[in-house]
């Protein structure tokens, strides 16, 4: 049941989008009712009327929706909390308007406020409820204090996180406005206009008081926000210029990405492959993508019946962001830490991330045709039905969408991913990969000169350094992915010791315990709290080097890094920075993963600490609570068991919690001895985010490495992790399907026999051979052979800088049955020749089938 982006898309190319956005801009577009005759027009004051409405009911419900019983405990919850910032307003001190939330030099607080007022109006509001004139009013006569006091002074404001200023308390005061509109046109008349002509004033990164698309801070989910606020604005003042303009501008973010072509010199936003990127390098899905999806959903169902989108083009847009950008990231619904950013180092994240997907989904639904509802209602219901932890409706935005998710989980239609389960997805343009398979889903971390190694921002995420340098999360089916990643992960696991990493070992200290500051100041540098330079340098600095890609052949894959400096150390050595800036070196290596059904395969060569450090590579580490009974078993070469206090090497290890019913099991195809620990870890979490409370966590922490002192040569190793299987699968690995055919930093190649797969990594220039293959120049390939002699080859640049790579297939000539555009295939002296036009492709892989015989 899977829908295509590629052909959604094609409803409304970006092209379309930007020329829509400009006649928009150029003049309020016609409008019509649909339930009207055919030309009838919609009025300004309708379309704002509607538009209004629309907006109340997404976050306060309607009247049908609140009399449910499955909204009952959101409605309970929403009072609770208004009755909770009620009580604490009553015991507000001086300079505050809530109780421990302290106004004038504290702007978290000040945007705390103005949450907290609209959760009272909210409470107020909602339809099939009395609400109260002396509580409305109440919170009128408090923004109009704040206003006085505390926002309307231009001068005084925009001090700290630029965010909440433009985006974060607009966002607040907007909501509660138009939920108390009538009220305050009756009560303070002259307050809605005075706070949007603030918030204008204070849109400093944009331009005149309004959207500036050249603007570094108006893109991607930012400017989403920045635009669904001001087209709520543009109705409360009847402004139908300032709402088809906030449109406008919100258009462009629909818009596929082309890197080669950045429109206003953006790079935020969806990517042909499904990539999402936030912050210009960011792998962001999960956390920035999130926010987008839940808004532009949102703008969809306030513009419903207005008639400022005329079709239904941009649903399919989105539509094509939740087949191919967002399921392959939610397993069992559970979102992916590999796209969260920073906000991986937050309490409560994976399946509340998921939540805010299904909802987006959910609402979605009721937008698409009628293959479009049946394929997403299923996606909702299959979320439910694989979900580690069943999803809390109290937390959607809004009481429609728990109805509506209700009626969904209450139908009796069918329960299926919009993915396959045996998938492979390469998200070339973030540098990531997620690979599929019944029992377990792996995703894989990269970083380039094109994508950060990390992001710490804010005091969060303060021990980032290596989450972009080959750390891989194996999810396994069935079980409480909170028990297994999430935050404690990264609380109780070493940061050098993340699965999948190669790191030096080393001591390293966060930002703030660098500069005493959540940043690195140095105005006279160029660094302050949100320059270009703390970006590029502190919040999220890219690698250096371009080699990281892979190819998809199929439901098969395989990735490749060249592990290299961030760009802060670089630049560091050249010269470019003060001295006192902290910046680490990293350690060397290149890498290559192999993705087949049952093995993930991982070659690792010229691995060094560089600089006279020690180094350590990480095949893989989990963690379990601490009475779970968990029990590593293995097995010598010569087939006799391996003991733990023994000395001989593995040939393989399993690691299994059987209170959970989970197993993995790793292969040692060459290589130094695998070091083996597993002990109890008491950390607290505050140590990856000042704001998460001080709560101590204690688990098994198991870690499985190869260990390399300082001052020793370059090594190379390769292993295979292999998800839950059993001792005897992993005895019988002495005998393949596996084989290693290169591994140097030149060249690593494997095949596995059984699939009939021949896949390579090339890095340098010059020819590779590796069996029938030939490899010009770097590249990644893969070869797949049928039975019948048909032969299925896959081919991508991974440095995204090449023209053309060329792949001969030697021995006996072979012909097309197909390729993609622009493929050549052409016989030559001893073989096949491929030639790949690669130029401007950003990593995406190309196919040809060929055969044997005339």
């Amino acid at each position: 049941m899977e829908l295509s982006r590629r052909s959604a898309l094609s409803v409304i190319p970006a092209a379309t989008l930007w020329a829509v956005s400009r006649s928009l801009r150029a003049g309020a577009a016609p409008r019509r009712d649909p339930a009207a005759a055919p030309g009838a027009p919609v009025s300004a004051d309708e379309a704002a009327a509607t538009l209004l409405g629309n907006a109340a009911a997404v976050f306060a419900g309607t009247a049908d929706s609140n009399a449910r019983p499955e909204v009952a405990p959101k409605l309970a919850a929403l009072r609770g909390t208004a009755r909770a910032r009620l009580t604490a307003m009553d015991g507000a001190g001086q300079d505050e308007l809530f109780a421990g939330l302290p106004l004038g030099t504290s702007d978290p607080n000040l945007s705390t406020t103005y949450q907290y007022l609209y959760e009272i109006a909210l409470a107020d509001r909602l339809p099939g409820a009395p609400g109260a004139v002396e509580v409305r009013r109440r919170v009128l006569d408090a923004l109009a204090r704040l206003h006085d006091g505390w926002f309307g002074d231009q001068s005084k404001g925009y001090y700290g996180n630029w965010f909440h200023w433009e985006i974060g308390i607009p966002a607040h005061v907007t909501k509660t406005l138009v939920l108390l509109r009538d009220e305050a046109a009756a009560y303070r008349p002259d307050l809605t206009a005075a706070y949007i002509a603030s918030m204008d004033a204070y849109l400093r990164n944009g331009k005149d008081g309004d959207v500036d698309l050249d603007s570094r801070f108006h893109t991607g989910a930012n400017l989403a926000d920045i635009t669904t606020n001001r087209m709520l604005q543009g109705a409360l003042l009847g402004d139908d210029t300032r709402i088809t303009k906030a449109l406008a501008d919100q258009l462009t973010v629909y818009a596929t990405v082309d890197p080669y072509r950045p429109r206003h010199g953006v790079t935020d936003g969806f990517y042909a492959d499904g990539s999402f990127v936030q912050h210009g390098s960011v792998a962001y899905t999960g956390s920035y993508g999130k926010g987008l999806l839940t808004r532009v959903v949102q703008t969809i169902k306030i513009l419903d019946g207005t008639g400022y989108v005329p079709d239904d083009s941009l649903v399919g847009v989105v539509r094509g962001w939740v087949v191919d950008g967002f399921a392959p990231l939610v397993f069992e619904g559970w979102m992916m830490e590999a796209v969260k950013g920073r906000a991986v180092s937050r309490t409560g994240t994976g399946y509340a991330d998921a939540a805010a997907v299904v909802e987006a989904v959910v609402d979605l639904s009721a937008h698409t045709d009628a293959a479009g509802t049946e394929a997403l209602e299923s996606y909702v219901r299959y979320v439910r039905r694989t979900s580690g932890a069943a999803i809390d409706p109290t937390s959607f935005v809004s009481p429609v969408s728990i109805a509506r998710h209700a009626d969904i989980l209450n139908s009796p239609g069918a329960a299926e991913d919009l993915v396959s389960a045996a998938s492979h997805t390469a998200y070339n343009a973030m540098d990531r990969t997620v690979h599929r398979r019944p029992g377990y889903a792996f995703a894989l971390a990269r970083s380039s000169s094109r994508v950060s190694m990390y992001e710490y921002m804010s005091g969060e995420n303060l021990m980032p350094w290596f989450q972009g340098t080959g750390a891989h999360y194996l999810y396994l089916s069935g079980e409480d992915q909170r028990q297994a990643f999430g935050i404690d992960y990264f609380t109780v696991v070493e940061p050098h010791r993340l699965a999948g990493v190669t790191a030096p070992v080393e001591a390293r200290r966060s930002v703030p315990e660098l500069y005493g500051t959540a940043w690195y100041d140095n105005p006279e540098r160029g660094f302050t709290s949100s320059s270009e330079s703390q970006n590029a340098y502190v919040y999220f600095p890219r690698a250096t080097h371009p080699f990281s890609g892979g190819v998809s052949l199929g439901a098969y894959g395989t990735a490749g890094l060249v592990q290299s400096d961030d760009a802060a150390y670089a630049a560091q050595q050249e010269g470019a920075l003060p001295d006192d800036f902290v910046a680490y070196r990293a350690a060397g290596a290149t890498r290559s993963w192999f993705m087949f059904d049952d093995e993930i395969l991982v070659l690792s060569a010229g691995v060094t600490g560089l600089a006279g450090r020690a180094v350590t590579t990480t095949v893989d580490s989990r963690i379990a609570d601490p009475a779970a009974p968990v029990e590593l078993t293995g097995g010598l070469r010569d087939g006799s068991p391996w003991q733990r206090s023994g000395t001989a090497s593995p040939a393989w290890l399993r690691y299994a919690d059987d209170s959970r019913r989970t197993a993995v099991g790793y292969v040692f195809l060459s290589g130094p001895p695998p070091v083996v620990a597993l002990g109890t870890v008491t950390r607290s979490r505050r140590l990856v985010r000042l704001a998460n409370a001080d709560t101590a966590v204690t688990k098994q922490v198991f870690t499985l490495s190869y260990e390399q002192a300082a001052g020793e040569r370059p090594a190379a190793m390769a292993h295979a992790l292999v998800p839950g299987a059993s001792a005897e699968q992993l005895g019988s690995y002495a005998h393949g399907p596996l084989s290693v055919l290169s591994n140097t930093v030149r060249l690593q190649a494997a095949a596995h026999t059984r699939l009939g797969i021949t896949a390579a990594n090339a890095f340098t220039p010059g020819t590779h051979r590796v069996g029938r293959l030939s490899v010009d120049g770097p590249a990644s390939v893969m070869l797949s052979r049928s039975e019948g002699g048909t032969y299925r080859l896959a081919v991508s640049d991974p440095t995204t800088a090449r023209r053309t790579v060329q792949v001969t297939l030697h021995g006996r000539p072979l012909r097309q049955v197909s390729a993609d555009s622009g493929v050549r295939v052409r016989h030559i002296p001893g073989g096949t020749r491929i030639d790949v036009p690669t130029h401007q492709a950003y990593g995406r892989s190309f196919t040809a089938t060929l055969a044997e015989g005339a």
